[in-house]
């Protein structure tokens, strides 16, 4: 199954149905009166998250929904029968968005948790509504109301605890096989990961955390460059950042600039992303033998970076060093779970922050995707070749059409 992070649906509630103007017509009832039912309502809109979902590529292939229109009213006072409603799932992490107004309608973070999209119309009035002791044989009913009609954009960021970030081949999708059940590819060759992966990382009893391997990012991601402008996004709702480096990379790259490239290019996409705590892997050091070599190599490393939070030492294929990681994570996690829980007002501060981190982080995907639409476009149209670009100095006779 293909993973889509993105989609935008059209969704139309149902119409009311209309009310009626009907007169009671019995034998032996004389000028019976007004008996217009109403007209019934129409069905509402839904979303609702469903945990046997993690992908929105349902919404790539039908992209409207509609809810059917409530009956007419009926005579005797009989109302029209209300229509039923429609329900879309979705995977949890999936928030809603009005392109209209741009408005985040809601955020699908719970499972089983049911949104409100689009609300169906209410029914028309029969003529019995009418009657009065000036009007006793009204001829007027009411027609039912529209249910309304949104484009929405349904946006899927993965929710996890901890999200794995650095270049590719750093090693991210071992770490995670190590840690968790997941079971990523692993190859030794770049973006070998191309969607987000999850895994649940089992510390003990009730003791658990839930990790995100996110597909290695390059520089210029920021930009649109390789796949940072789809997934960058996925680390919006992370706690901690993971950030693992490849101490002896096999193409002869710097470590340190290595490093420095995942660091730049999160600070130009999201500077309140940037400024989420993160912990710095050292991995592989099953490939430095030499023990003196290895402490001076992560020494510059770290002095280097002019790191001063947390470091680990890991070789993610032998599986060393790896448990303190997960273990430092699961502490960290507890603490701040439980802080939120005891202090209202450190739960309100986090719930602004990825708030506000999260509108940072779609303000600037929408941004990168306009820009990188506008480029394609001037270079299909050949708006981006400059004059310069041809010289007729060389003896050969340039003419210029329209």
């Amino acid at each position: 199954m293909r993973f889509i992070d993105e989609a935008v649906v059209t969704v139309k509630a149902g119409d009311g149905g209309n009310g009626i103007a009907s007169f009671r017509r019995e034998k032996y009832v004389p000028r019976g009166g007004p008996d217009g039912g109403d007209g019934g309502s129409g069905g509402d809109v839904y979303v609702i998250a469903d945990d046997n979902t993690n992908t929105l590529v349902d919404y790539r292939y039908t992209r409207r929904y509609d809810a059917m229109r409530g009956e007419n009213g009926h005579s005797r006072n009989c109302s029209g029968k209300g229509s039923e409603d429609v329900f879309l799932s979705v995977p949890i992490g999936t928030t809603v968005i009005d392109t209209e107004t741009d408005e985040v309608i809601g955020d699908m973070t719970e499972i089983g948790q049911t949104l409100l999209i689009a609300k169906g119309g209410d029914g028309g009035l029969g003529n019995t509504h009418f009657k009065s002791s000036t009007n006793q044989a009204p001829r007027k009913a009411t027609s039912g109301f529209e249910g309304e009609l949104k484009i929405l954009k349904l946006e899927l960021k993965v929710v996890a605890d901890v999200g794995l970030i650095g270049l590719p081949n750093a090693g991210k999708s071992t770490f995670i096989r190590q840690v968790s059940s997941a079971t990523p590819k692993v190859a030794d060759y770049p973006f070998t990961t191309l969607v987000p992966n999850l895994g649940v990382v089992d510390i003990g009893i009730h003791r658990s955390f839930v990790m995100a391997d996110i597909p290695g990012l390059i520089e210029g991601a920021s930009e649109g460059a390789g796949l940072g402008i789809r997934f960058l996004k996925h680390v919006a709702r992370t706690r901690r950042l993971l950030h693992i480096v490849d101490i002896q990379p096999l193409d002869g790259s710097d470590p340190i600039n290595n490093a420095r490239i995942i660091l730049n290019e999160l600070e130009r996409f999201s500077p309140e992303l940037a400024n989420l705590p993160q912990i710095l892997v050292l991995n592989k050091t099953d490939q430095v033998v030499d023990e003196e070599e290895l402490n001076e190599l992560c020494d510059r490393i770290v002095s280097e970076l002019g790191w001063t939070g947390v470091v680990f030492r890991t070789s993610t294929l032998t599986g060393d060093g790896v448990d303190p990681v997960k273990y430092h994570l699961m502490n960290e996690i507890e603490l701040e779970r439980e802080r939120e829980i005891e202090e209202p007002a450190f739960a309100e501060a986090q719930k602004a922050r990825f708030e506000r981190l999260e509108a940072e982080v779609r303000r600037n995907t929408d941004a990168q995707r306009e820009a990188y639409r506008a480029a394609r476009k001037a270079q299909r149209e050949g708006t981006d070749l400059a004059d310069d670009d041809f010289d007729d100095d060389d003896g050969v006779e340039v003419i210029y059409t329209p």
